[in-house]
């Protein structure tokens, strides 16, 4: 395994990098860092602003949907822990994507795992549970219908406009046969591959229950326990606060007043809000709530409410009120006993606008951890680095940052010139003095002949850095090819490639090796052998 610093991977937005780089202008928009330390005032806090009823509740449902599923031993005997007021969570979230979408769907279940093994070793004395907070509401399903090998893009195709969680899963035998086709059983994990799907997505009827089938089939061996928010009971809990934000639109005041302050030290807001961040759910839509003059819209409905008609409806049916991405991390944090979130650069960038809102809700922020990212490459691609003398760390360059850095590198002549503009510029700067002392308007003429030889100089340059790659054209095309390799579609492997590409050669050894490797507690970009 291999670190790289983050401040050089350039994967992350500037204020997640800033936050874990631990910048001073930050602190007012986190409670605590992530270190093992801070969380023993983390627990304090919450413990002593949690309402210890929610367990009981918590305890009921995610027993009675662990008490249908195999190998749940770890699971029920982890959801006792939740009636003792010592135990508390650490949780991640994330869409329902198709077969867990891309590979950081998996690297946030484990870095949320092992910061609780860690927790248990360092506080004894207290339960922690890992929680993943299936996203089962969320209707953007054109990010999640798909995912992809390097070489295989599979689309679940139908159309639809309500929450996710409730699509039926009948539709996805087609793509299963092009799966088939595709991993062609070879070898056992192969097999084992197509199991996991077909147990997952052919044996459950809608999408939740899929989700909830395959990660567990993937970690609950680890303990990790799978929560879909998706519940009426869970929902009464957030009845009043559903009703302030369409009445009072706190969220909306509240991050707007952060924003301007984020403003203020030069970091752009990862998100707006609304002045309502609800979604109404019904009839297979999910749409936005606006109020207009003293009504509250539907969006994209000639349905309407009064203001007591819609405290009503809340009151009578909260189900139908959706949280959005900002008001959903309140939802999270109140009805769960958490201390921690783990989520990727964007997502802690925007939790870094919520802390205002939480505190005028007498709700602990938690502790925010930047998922680990990582770099999966096999030891035939770490031996092309090698053979091409170049570092890992090299390839997180721009392709024409990289191609000038390498042929730099490579050449038995120096391509750089920066040093003889350096000494041109220099004796101009002389040259302007002499002419300030004899004659000014010998300026005007040394300007444009100063251009003239600078102009030049990167002109040449330019030649001598194309010579270079037409002499090394072969290099370059195996430094292109194992950059294709690592950053497929030029973005992070992370970002565009499924488990299912490492697995069908590598099968549980591959969370193993992941489970192994990544450090809850690091802050820098992993590189791992398989």
């Amino acid at each position: 395994m291999k670190s790289i610093d983050s401040n050089i991977t350039g994967h992350l937005p500037s204020i997640s990098l800033r936050y874990i780089n631990g910048e001073n202008r930050l602190t007012n928009f986190f409670n605590r860092n992530n270190t093992l330390k801070n969380y023993y005032d983390q627990i304090k806090e919450k413990k002593n602003n949690y309402n210890n009823d929610y367990r009981k509740l918590l305890f009921d449902l995610l027993n009675n949907n662990y008490e249908k599923v195999s190998k749940n031993i770890i699971q029920l005997k982890s959801i006792k822990l939740l009636k003792d007021n010592n135990t508390f969570s650490v949780t991640t979230g994330h869409q329902i994507n198709l077969f867990t979408g891309p590979l950081y769907f998996i690297y946030k279940i484990i870095d949320t795992i092992k910061i609780c093994n860690e927790l248990k070793s360092k506080y004894p004395e207290y339960n922690f549970l890992p929680i993943y907070w299936m996203a089962s509401e969320d209707h953007d399903f054109k990010e999640i219908n798909f995912f992809k090998t390097n070489n295989k893009r599979f689309d679940w195709n139908i159309s639809t406009t309500g929450k996710v969680g409730e699509l039926k899963t009948q539709s996805l035998k087609t793509l299963f046969s092009e799966m088939k086709d595709f991993f062609r059983e070879e070898n056992i994990n192969s097999k084992k591959l197509l199991q996991l799907f077909k147990d997952a997505y052919l044996n459950n009827k809608k999408l939740s229950d899929a989700t909830f089938s395959l990660v567990h089939s993937l970690f609950g061996k680890y303990g990790l326990l799978i929560l879909n928010p998706d519940d009426i009971k869970l929902k009464n809990i957030i009845c009043d606060d559903i009703i302030k934000e369409i009445i009072n639109q706190d969220c909306y005041k509240n991050v707007k007043e952060t924003n301007s302050k984020l403003n203020d030290i030069d970091i752009s807001p990862q998100v707006n809000p609304r002045k309502i961040n609800l979604f109404y759910i019904k009839n297979n839509l999910r749409s936005r709530i606006e109020k207009n003059n003293s009504q509250y819209n539907i969006v994209g409905t000639n349905k309407s409410f009064s203001e007591i008609q819609i405290i009503n409806e809340i009151k009578n049916f909260p189900e139908r009120f959706s949280p959005n991405v900002l008001f959903r991390p309140l939802y999270q944090e109140k009805i769960l006993p958490n201390l921690a979130y783990v989520g990727g650069g964007s997502e802690i960038a925007y939790w870094l606008q919520l802390k205002s809102f939480f505190k005028t809700k007498n709700i602990p922020f938690p502790i925010l951890k930047v998922r680990d990212s990582v770099l999966i490459v096999s030891k035939k691609q770490i031996s092309k680095c090698k053979k091409l003398n170049i570092d890992i760390s090299d390839l997180f360059k721009s392709d024409n940052e990289l191609n000038k850095f390498y042929l730099t590198k490579i050449s038995e002549i120096n391509l750089d010139l920066t040093n003889l503009k350096k000494s041109i510029n220099q004796n101009f700067i002389k040259l302007y003095k002499l002419s300030v002392k004899t004659d000014k308007s010998f300026i005007g003429a040394l300007k444009a002949q100063e251009s003239k030889q600078i102009k030049g100089l990167n002109n040449l340059e330019k030649r001598l850095l194309k010579a270079q790659k037409q002499k090394n054209n072969d290099k370059l095309n195996r430094l292109r090819l194992i950059k294709k390799e690592l950053f497929p579609n030029n973005s992070l492997q992370e970002r565009e490639i499924n488990f299912s590409e490492f697995y069908q050669n590598h099968g549980d050894r591959l969370i193993d090796c992941l489970f192994e490797n990544i450090l809850p507690f690091n802050e820098k970009f992993l590189v791992i052998s398989l």
